[in-house]
């Protein structure tokens, strides 16, 4: 054996641990990964809010539909506002190739309800439509 590599002073010794490049590195990785992540959920959390709005104004146009099975002759022309929902409500005739054939058949009249709210700056609305028949008039009643 050689008085070289038996001799402990000799030996280089191995490096231990990460030198300061290299922790600065990993710093900056991670600040950025959580930069994103950061940035990533908090589109979320916005994103789940208009949702919750978009859900409410659809809420809000199904239960004003809900209210009107039937249509008058004259048709509606409603609007107002609830909960920070402002909302209208028109119907106009909806032709059927049955509509001018017999004054039997049924009219129907298409009913569009229009929700608008305010999304911080941004203006949104929810537009619902559905066709609903022509209330016939009761015997003796007098229609509008």
């Amino acid at each position: 054996m050689s008085p070289r590599s038996s001799s402990p002073r000799h030996l280089r010794p191995t490096q231990r641990g990460f030198s300061l490049l290299e922790i600065l590195v990993a710093f900056a990785i991670a600040a950025m990964a959580l930069g994103m992540l950061y940035r990533v959920s908090g589109n979320n959390a916005r994103q789940i809010g208009n949702l919750d709005q978009h859900e409410r104004a659809m809420l809000l146009a199904q239960g004003l539909l809900a209210a009107h099975e039937t249509v008058p002759a004259a048709g509606l022309s409603e609007s107002g506002e609830a909960a920070g929902y402002a909302w209208q409500l028109q119907s106009h005739p909806y032709p059927t190739p049955t509509s001018g054939a017999s004054p039997q058949a049924a009219r129907l009249h298409e009913v569009v309800v229009d929700v608008a709210w305010s999304d911080g700056a941004a203006p949104r609305h929810f537009e619902l439509a559905s066709l609903r028949p022509e209330r016939k008039p009761q015997p003796g009643e007098v229609m509008r």
